[in-house]
């Protein structure tokens, strides 16, 4: 074999063994894309395993009020739902204001006020929406991650052609200022 021929072989082994690393590593990408994505579901699990809860908590005190309790109910429901970034985004949007509405009616009863399991769901809510803002941003930095990295060149060239797709972005759209922080209720 001639020198010719090694240098080409050699070549072509290079080619190849760099797009596998390429490739591997938007594979990777989409992966942490997807457990990102899993751990806000597990964040929003926790959510909404607490909100009925809350709301039976809410109902010994304010049983009459049971517009605001069906909202809260069905917005959860219409969470538990929801597929995709954008639709779990809205939905929980939606919930946000719901439970929003829930602690703002919590305010005209004193005694559900002052009642210490009422007060132990508040917290734990509230951990729980912390929990949900950073696992937010990690899924976030992670899609920006992989998007880039298939707008990328070399990698443009051929991952739409072996199926990486961008991916959306969490997003809370116009109601983003006022659910940074969790909700919270003063006592």
């Amino acid at each position: 074999m001639s020198t010719t021929s090694l240098i080409v072989l050699g070549v072509i082994a290079a080619v190849i063994g760099w797009l596998i690393l390429v490739y591997n590593g938007l594979v990777a990408m989409r992966q942490r894309v997807n457990q990102a994505f899993g751990d806000i579901d597990v964040q929003l699990k926790q959510r909404h395993d607490l909100i009925p809860n809350l709301v039976e908590t809410v109902k010994g005190y304010a049983g009459h009020e049971r517009q605001t309790l069906e909202a809260v109910v069905q917005a959860r429901n219409a969470a538990m739902t929801a597929q995709g970034p954008a639709a779990v985004a809205a939905a929980e949007n939606q919930l946000s204001g719901a439970l929003r509405q829930l602690f703002a009616l919590a305010e005209s009863y004193p005694d559900l006020k002052a009642s210490t399991n009422f007060q132990e769901l508040q917290r734990e809510l509230s951990d729980v929406e912390n929990k949900i803002a950073a696992a937010r941003r990690f899924f976030n930095n992670a899609v920006q991650e992989y998007n880039t990295g298939i707008e990328q060149f070399p990698a443009a060239l051929f991952a739409g052609s072996l199926g990486f797709r961008p991916r959306e972005f969490f997003d809370l759209g116009e109601a983003r200022p006022q659910l940074e922080q969790a909700p919270s209720v003063k006592f």
